[in-house]
């Protein structure tokens, strides 16, 4: 699963409600810091998050879930494994420059999702990848470009990932659009919070925003309030088994 929003709308906390979930936290994040969650010490490198990985896989433990908190602050340390890799101070001068060393990065994920595959196939365990965003501009071939969030990692990682992932779901606030009398006969749009109580996970991909999911993640309501507890309700009553109607 990957689970993206914009900041401080409550991913970790979401994450939290994940079965027996363990965390992962990696260097630069604070998200889980308020949180009561079991954890790994922070991940400060490459070796680190698959040594942690290799704890989980000895399976002597009763957790359920891992969450990666963040995807987004591990490229760093992906980044930084593949510069001491190739012995240079940037990505941009691995492998001798021109991008190679992006690819090297993508390989360095691939291990991380097998990783993550073994977890699944061997001990039933769900890895959720918690990312940030950004504000991008799309250009698309057939109409305006227009801004939407995307995934705040490499294209190419960001492409592999969600190939990966059964579910993306993009955590943010119920925004609507309004129009305001600014004088001079002039009108304004601007953003607004349409349920200040509420913040939701969308689960489709719109041109605002990525989502969506393979099987049952796929048929789940566009909208649920951002908890644990809705999100696996919704879940659970599309896998119950359909009610048999009596033939007369």
């Amino acid at each position: 699963m990957i689970i993206l929003g914009v900041e401080k709308i409550g991913k970790s906390t979401f994450c939290s409600g994940a079965p027996n979930p363990i965390f992962l936290p990696i260097k630069k994040e604070e998200g889980i810091d308020s949180l009561d969650v079991a954890k790994f010490p922070t991940i400060n490198s490459f070796d680190e998050l698959m040594d942690a990985l290799g704890v989980l896989a000895d399976g002597a433990h009763e957790f359920k879930s891992v969450v990666i908190d963040s995807a987004s602050a591990l490229e760093y340390i992906v980044w930084e494994a593949v510069c001491a890799d190739n012995n240079v101070a940037s990505i941009e001068l691995a492998g001798g420059g021109y991008g190679k060393g992006y690819g090297f990065a993508l390989d360095k994920w691939k291990q991380l999702m097998d990783a993550f595959d073994y977890l699944r196939e061997n001990l039933s365990m769900t890895t959720i990848l918690i990312g940030h965003v950004k504000v991008k501009t799309f250009n698309d071939p057939e109409r305006a470009s227009y801004d939407q969030y995307q995934f705040d990692i490499n294209e190419k990682v960001a492409h592999a990932l969600s190939r990966w992932a059964d579910f993306i779901g993009f955590a943010n606030k119920n925004i609507g659009v309004v129009e305001e009398k600014a004088g001079f006969n002039k009108k304004i749009t601007k953003g607004e919070d349409l349920d200040s109580e509420t913040n939701y996970l969308f689960t489709k991909k719109t041109p605002a925003h990525p989502g969506g999911g393979r099987g049952v993640y796929g048929q789940l309501p566009s909208e649920i309030p951002l908890n644990w507890k809705s999100f696996q309700e919704e879940v659970d009553s599309l896998l119950k088994p359909a009610k048999k109607v009596a033939k007369k």
